[in-house]
C-alpha cells in the first residue's frame, strides 16, 4: 500500500471514531425518574409547569436564578432551579424543556426552553373572497 492510502485510511478511521462519540453523547428526552435514576449525566426533561406552585425568582438577589415545579410527562413533579434570568412571559409557556441533572431530589438545569401558544390561528386569519373583500 501507498503511503497516502494509509493516511487516508487513518483520517477515516479517525472521523468515525469522532461521530461515534458525538452520537453516544447526544441527549434525549426522559423523565424525572430516569433522571434521579442516573447521577451526574445531562437530561433534556420535558413537562408542563405547575400552576399551582410559586415561582421563586429575585432578580435583586440573584438576576441569574430562579426555580419553580414542573411535571413531566408521567406527571411526576418535582423543584427545578434554572441557572440562567427567566424568561420573559415563562407563565404562557405551554411546554417546558429543561436541561441538566437531578441533585438530592431538584434538577438543576443549566438551561430552559420555551414553547409558547401560539400567536396565530386559522380562526383569526381573513381570508379575501375571489373579489378581493373580507
Amino acid at each position: 500500500m501507498k503511503r497516502s492510502h494509509i493516511i487516508a485510511l487513518l483520517l477515516i478511521a479517525i472521523a468515525i471514531g469522532v461521530i461515534i462519540s458525538m452520537v453516544g453523547d447526544a441527549s434525549t428526552y426522559e423523565n424525572f425518574t430516569t433522571a434521579e435514576s442516573v447521577i451526574g449525566k445531562e437530561f433534556h426533561v420535558v413537562g408542563k409547569l405547575s400552576k399551582e406552585k410559586p415561582i421563586e425568582y429575585n432578580p435583586k438577589e440573584d438576576p441569574n436564578s430562579f426555580s419553580f415545579y414542573m411535571k413531566d410527562e408521567d406527571e411526576v413533579e418535582r423543584k427545578v432551579i434554572v441557572r440562567k434570568s427567566k424568561p420573559r412571559d415563562f407563565e404562557k409557556s405551554e411546554t417546558v424543556v429543561v436541561i441538566g441533572n437531578m441533585q438530592n431530589g431538584t434538577f438543576d438545569a443549566s438551561n430552559i426552553l420555551l414553547k409558547c401558544p401560539s400567536k396565530y390561528t386559522e380562526n383569526k386569519l381573513d381570508v379575501a373572497d375571489s373579489n378581493g373583500e373580507y
